[in-house]
């Protein structure tokens, strides 16, 4: 079996002794990083390796934020969580799309789990390695041939409800991008499906994988027929009322994801998501968020903003895993935020990120408009940025209530802008 270099995270607990044994065993490379190492450090210095162990105990957005960095270095690790007895902290990692390791620590079963994950990190540097041939070879007019193509999976015109305003940006990183966003009618037309997503990674293979999730989503979802599923009341009630669209939301993202995990699991590729479903009449939204970032509520009166939270994890990660509904309101005045990582994680020339504290700043007091937050996030993300390229694909939908109804719009259109 080849070596696997293991970047084990120097945090409390410490892996304990049978799981030490059992790496020796395999005769894997073991590497001793911190959290901020990995999250801080010089890039230059950050250790190139197929796993990071870390404790359940560990944040997992901040090892979600440390394999990011891992992954611009030398394509990303594949995280493997450990734990004797936490299986509760556990949890946000499974549904964040890590992997696991539990007692007992038998060398077999860790060095098979491990080897597993050398070459899932293994392919994904393939696959980082042949898209940079690719763009280093000048295949600039077949780039750009799929990016015409992939501009043909988003949609040209947004079906925007009476009473409601649908606003998006998109600015890929490359000719090609693994972000995509979404928005058609399910249940007849009495619902609107939101979906905003960002397949790992980006590049060539991204958006292929882009192209084929978004397709396995839409293409479920408008074919589950009006269904009504009785899902539990929100907190505060409990009886059981019917949601119109909540069938169709429920199978379109466990299909899919049962999809990619029986026949593309050892690409290595899936892909975050949030997944909702408006009822235009009463702004009552089900929605299904797969280890995405959490969408913002702006309330109407400018009260800090209400993140969605996760219900379940990334899709193409877990096969059979169990996804929940989560439920919101939008009231006049309300404004949804849906984003992907690009917007936080914009890189000033220095290397430093946007961050969630100053997008949360920028997004204080009562929401004009959809637009109004869009652009200004974005002119905030573009003077971030500066001169330094851009690292990743951007994408921002904001679904927004007016106060007062203005009727339909003339040409049915959403603002989109591809830059």
């Amino acid at each position: 079996m080849p070596s696997t270099t293991v970047i084990i995270l120097d945090e409390y607990p410490p892996p304990p002794p049978q799981l030490y044994d059992a790496l020796r065993t395999m005769d894997a490379e073991l590497v001793t990083r911190t959290l901020p190492d990995l999250m801080y450090g010089d890039t230059e210095e950050l250790p190139v390796a197929d796993v990071l162990l870390v404790p359940a105990e560990s944040d997992g957005e901040s090892v979600r934020t440390a394999v990011r960095r891992l992954r611009r270095r030398a394509g990303a690790p594949i995280v493997v969580v450990w734990t004797v007895a936490g299986f509760a902290a556990l949890e946000e990692h499974v549904r964040l799309g890590h992997d696991y390791l539990v007692p007992p620590f038998l060398p077999a079963l860790v060095g098979a789990r491990l080897h597993s994950c050398s070459e899932r990190a293994g392919l994904g540097r393939t696959l980082r390695e042949a898209d940079a041939r690719a763009e280093l070879m000048g295949y600039e007019k077949e780039l750009e041939i799929g990016r015409e193509i992939q501009a043909g999976f988003l949609p040209e015109s947004l079906p925007v409800p009476e009473g409601w305003e649908i606003d998006v940006r998109f600015r890929p990183a490359r000719q090609v991008a693994g972000d995509f966003y979404d928005v058609f009618e399910i249940s007849r037309g009495r619902r609107l499906a939101v979906v905003v997503a960002d397949v790992c990674d980006k590049g060539v293979g991204a958006a292929l994988f882009m192209a084929l999730i978004r397709s396995l989503l839409r293409h479920t979802a408008e074919n589950s027929g009006l269904q009504h599923l009785m899902a539990a009341g929100r907190a505060g009630g409990g009886r059981r009322t019917p949601v119109v669209g909540a069938t169709p939301l429920l199978n379109a993202v466990t299909a899919t994801n049962g999809y990619l995990t029986r026949n593309h699991l050892r690409q290595g590729y899936f892909a975050t998501l949030f997944f909702g479903v408006l009822d235009p009449v009463t702004g009552s939204l089900v929605y299904i968020n797969g280890g995405h970032n959490p969408p913002l509520l702006l309330r109407a009166d400018g009260s800090d903003p209400v993140p969605l939270d996760v219900t379940g994890p990334a899709v193409g990660v877990l096969p059979d895993c169990v996804y929940t509904l989560g439920y919101a309101q939008l009231d006049p005045g309300d404004t949804l935020f849906v984003f992907t990582d690009g917007v936080p994680e914009a890189r000033c020339p220095g290397g430093s990120f946007l961050g969630d504290e100053r997008m949360l700043d920028l997004l204080a007091g009562p929401p004009v408009s959809g637009k109004d937050v869009v652009d200004r996030i974005d002119l905030a993300v573009r003077e971030h940025t500066g001169t330094a390229e851009q690292h990743d694909d951007v994408t921002m939908l904001a679904l927004h209530r007016p106060r007062a109804a203005r009727g339909p719009r003339a040409d049915g259109a959403g603002h989109r802008v591809v830059a």
